[in-house]
């Protein structure tokens, strides 16, 4: 599979299936119009009614994960403008990498402090007596903006070239220098997104493992509690696979097809069914907050006192305690 032809299907940012397309952009800008008011009131509380710099590590990087969905939501309507335009990318070479950058940066934030937001859980939980990392420095923004500059370097690939627009392959005409450059760029490319999903998840699943055993041993407390702190755990490594493992498993059958050398229609396919398995995995801005801040009964009646006063009938629940610093945070009573 040598000549140019074969290679203007992988080049070209033309979507083929437009109809399936047009589909992917509605579900992106269903996603922006509900996760957007929603990330947005979540980061309100955070700023303005808990003061997160001011509570432990948990609530910092709860806040950081609503701040990176949020920033990726912003990409949604450009993305789903170019869907409905009929194009995979911008055409536009800056444009497309700047979005790619932001899309993957936003992205591997948000599955980053998703990963430390469970470590946390896991040593309050499990090792509740022992002295670690993230406590020692629990009320500093440190881990927060070491992730933050970790990701930038790690990004960068996406703006040397246009991903899947430009992905992976060179022709016959290519200088060998500028193939061997494009070789490096492309196999640290695809290692940081596949290790920025499977580790997180192998860390995601050990964690959750280890707390659902070590809450479902403790014979003392509320057990009601205790069922929605199971729930909570198990519900967001559910969230985590829905969202991010079909994606990369795309991506691995994508990069197959395309090494392989197989047939157009193939690789066409491997790219449509890659692309409408990332759209699913923006939903996880959606589901992050109701996951994390909405199974918190404090932070329940917290956000209801704020945005929806009438629907809190009889007493009030206490919620100004919610934003104390010296007690128990709010996305932690659960557990």
């Amino acid at each position: 599979m040598g000549n140019n032809s074969n290679y203007q299907l992988i080049e070209d940012c033309e979507a083929t299936n437009k109809s399936l397309y047009n589909f992917y952009a509605a579900v992106m800008i269903v996603i922006f119009i509900l996760a957007l008011p929603l990330n947005a009131s979540v980061l309100h509380l955070f700023i303005f009614k808990l003061k997160f710099w001011k509570s432990n590590s948990n609530n910092i990087f709860l806040f950081n994960l609503v701040l990176a969905d949020i920033l990726l939501l912003f990409c949604l309507p450009m993305k789903a403008y170019n869907y409905i335009q009929g194009e995979r990318r911008s055409s536009n070479d800056i444009v497309c990498k700047a979005m790619l950058f932001m899309l993957f940066l936003n992205r591997g934030a948000s599955i980053a402090f998703l990963s430390v937001t469970s470590i946390d859980r896991y040593f309050n939980v499990v090792h509740p007596g022992r002295k670690n990392l993230l406590k020692a420095i629990k009320k500093s923004p440190q881990i927060s903006i070491i992730i933050w500059l970790l990701l930038l370097p790690l990004t960068i690939p996406t703006m040397l070239q246009n991903f899947d627009c430009c992905n992976s392959h060179k022709n016959d005409d290519d200088k060998k220098d500028d193939a061997l450059i494009k070789d490096v760029v492309d196999s640290l490319r695809e290692a940081v997104f596949f290790t920025q999903i499977l580790i997180p998840f192998v860390i995601l699943v050990y964690c959750t493992v280890r707390i659902v055993n070590r809450l479902r041993k403790k014979t003392v407390g509320d057990r009601t509690k205790l069922k929605r702190a199971v729930f909570l755990v198990t519900a967001v490594m559910v969230v985590f696979s829905f969202c991010f493992l079909p994606c990369t498993i795309a991506r691995m059958i994508l990069l197959i097809v395309r090494v392989k050398e197989l047939d157009e229609v193939y690789q066409d396919k491997a790219a449509v069914a890659f692309d409408g398995l990332m759209v699913l995995s923006y939903i996880d801005c959606l589901l992050d907050p109701l996951v994390y801040c909405f199974c918190s009964t404090k932070f329940k009646a917290l956000y209801l006192s704020n945005y929806f006063p009438f629907l809190i009938r009889g007493t009030q629940l206490p919620v100004e305690s919610s934003t104390d610093h010296t007690l128990r945070p709010v996305c932690n009573t659960v557990l």
